[in-house]
Order: C-alpha cells, then sequence, then structure tokens
C-alpha cells in the first residue's frame, strides 16, 4: 500500500485537483484509492460532491477517536475510489488534539486499526504546517509535492522542506519526497519555463516529467462535483492528469 501526503502550504498549488484526478485515474486502473480529506477547508469532499454540513461522520471524528476509520469511509461515484470526507469541525481539530498523548500520529494509529485494504491512500494536506500536516507527514511513506509554474512558487519551500527533515527525524524515518509536480503551467510564458528549471534543478530526479497545464476545464470540474475524468474527457487536463497517473504507477517497480 502506497501512502502519499500531498503537500503544499501555499494555497493555490493544485494539492487538491491531483489527488482527486491522480486519484481517479488511478482508481480506473484497478487500483483501489482512498482519499483523505484533511483540509479544514474541505475542498477535496467537494470536489467528490459532498457537501461538508451535511456530513455525519469525518476524519475529524477519527481524529478525536468518536469512531474508526472504517466507519468513515465513503463511496464514491468513481468505481474503486473512496472517501474519508472532512467537515466543518476538523477547524477545531488542532486545538483538541494538543493534549493528546501521542498526538502526532493519531491518524497513523488509526490506520492501523483499519481492516480495509487499499492499494493507494491519497492525504490532502491543509495549507500550512500544523498538527494536522504533521499527521500526514508521520502517517505516510511518500511526499508529493505541487509546486505552481509562479514566480512566488518557490517562497516557503524551505520551511515545509525543514519540516519534513524533522518529521523524518524524529517521527518518521521512512518518509521521503518522491514526486513533485509543476501545475498551472504554459510553455508560452518565460516565467513558468523559468521555474520549471529551477524545481528540476532542485529536486533533481524526483519531479515528475508531466506538467499540468492551465486549463479551464479543472476549475470548473469541482463546481460540478466530478473529477476531471468524468467532466471534461479530452481536455488538457484531463490529457495531463492522464499521464501524471501513469508516471505513478510506474514508480510501483521501485518500489
Amino acid at each position: 500500500m502506497r501512502k502519499i501526503a500531498v503537500i503544499n502550504q501555499k494555497g493555490g498549488s493544485g494539492k487538491t485537483t491531483t489527488v482527486v484526478n491522480a486519484g481517479a485515474f488511478i482508481a480506473k486502473q484497478n487500483r483501489k484509492v482512498l482519499l483523505i480529506d484533511l483540509d479544514p477547508q474541505s475542498h477535496t469532499t467537494i470536489h467528490l460532491g459532498f457537501e461538508p454540513p451535511q456530513i455525519q461522520k469525518s476524519i475529524y471524528d477519527v481524529l478525536i477517536k468518536k469512531i474508526s476509520i472504517k466507519d468513515a469511509i465513503v463511496e464514491t461515484y468513481e468505481k474503486n475510489l473512496f472517501l474519508i470526507p472532512a467537515s466543518i469541525e476538523l477547524a477545531s481539530a488542532e486545538i483538541e488534539l494538543v493534549n493528546e498523548i501521542g498526538r502526532e500520529s493519531v491518524l497513523r494509529d488509526a490506520l492501523k486499526k483499519c481492516k480495509t485494504d487499499f492499494d493507494y491512500i491519497f492525504i490532502d494536506c491543509p495549507p500550512s504546517l500544523g498538527l494536522l500536516t504533521v499527521n500526514a507527514l508521520t502517517t505516510a511513506r511518500e511526499i508529493f509535492i505541487p509546486i505552481q509554474a509562479e514566480f512566488f512558487a518557490l517562497e516557503g519551500l524551505t520551511k515545509l522542506i525543514q519540516t519534513i527533515n524533522i518529521v523524518k527525524e524524529r517521527l518518521n524515518p521512512d518518509i521521503e519526497i518522491t514526486g513533485i509536480i509543476i501545475t498551472m503551467f504554459d510553455s508560452r510564458k518565460n516565467i513558468c519555463r523559468d521555474v520549471a528549471e529551477k524545481v528540476q534543478a532542485h529536486f533533481k530526479g524526483n519531479v515528475f516529467k508531466t506538467m499540468i497545464r492551465e486549463n479551464v476545464r479543472l476549475a470548473e470540474a469541482p463546481g460540478f462535483g466530478k473529477s476531471i475524468k468524468e467532466f471534461a474527457p479530452g481536455s488538457h487536463g484531463w490529457e495531463d492528469y492522464k499521464k501524471l497517473a501513469t508516471e505513478i504507477l510506474k514508480q510501483e517497480k521501485k518500489k
């Protein structure tokens, strides 16, 4: 089972878009995929057509130990694609967990008790480096970092890498950055090409060849509660995430 935290504390990097769309294409390749929405904004939950105020059982309930992971899992309209949704209450989870013993590994411990097997778990992290993100990093074995091809894209990455290294040293020695995803790419713009070159130089060997192009269909899909696979077949977003999913699947041979 591959457990992948998709993280970038900078908003608008394509985190949720990547979790939902890569997950949907991988699920289509006969892999059982679980998406965990660990972001209080609930964007993964909304993207898949669920309404957070109506969620009865969520990742919040798992974290405060009211229910098991298995009880929080819901089916989506995509075959083989499952979700642990986020609800409004998740915003208070970090405060409630402050005095909890082992608060950094609550999610990892909950997953250990889950007897439902998945081939992939993607965790959509919040755009911050708080306790929820630390839980994701403690749980995962791999990290994907989406980086928007824009001027300020590399701002804050140093802090993110520092946090990952601290978690690796103290809590989860197995975690590794295994994929950098360049998003919002436009080959006509010099800045996009420059950022791509800097990212490839900095993260040698870990940058996916597929770059996610700017595409209005990707922005529209969440409003319809669908992945790009269902919403706009044949679009640039559809092509790019299909290729990215293929690259992710090829990584299996290296594991």
